[in-house]
């Protein structure tokens, strides 16, 4: 019998083109062996992000602490408030002082910007795994 896989269906959310183009790199086809491959939608508006937060299920949400002129932290918070069964966010800070800020958030996981491609795969992988686990 042959298993099926599932696309990981993962958004990501900044108003910089080469930071969404950074997350995409680091992720690639797949953040880890183990799991299945990923699909990347990239976002730069915060009316754009809450249209396909709406209409789309996201195994992972990946936002842009300094994304202008709305946070992704700010949109993190509001929409683990708002959202039934919301995904899991990954915030990227670019100030180690910004930890609280992204706890305030309720984002399951912070990594620190400059990326690094083998820390974000892995949180991101970690993140993952956690989801299809509880949806199985």
């Amino acid at each position: 019998m042959q298993e099926t896989t599932k696309t990981l269906e993962i958004l990501v959310y900044s108003h910089d083109s080469a930071f969404r183009r950074d997350v995409s790199a680091a992720l690639g086809k797949r953040p880890a062996a183990d799991l299945d491959e990923v699909s990347i939608q990239d976002v730069a508006t915060a009316p754009m992000f809450w249209q396909r937060l709406e209409k789309q299920k996201y195994d992972l949400v990946i936002v842009d602490a300094d994304a202008n002129p709305a946070g992704g932290l700010g949109l993190a918070r509001q929409a683990k408030d708002e959202i039934f069964n919301c995904p899991p966010f990954l915030a990227v800070i670019a100030r180690a002082q910004d930890a609280w800020l992204a706890t305030w958030s309720k984002a399951e996981a912070v990594v620190p910007k400059p990326l690094d491609p083998f820390v974000l795969a892995e949180t991101a992988a970690t993140l993952l795994r956690h989801r299809t686990s509880i949806s199985q």
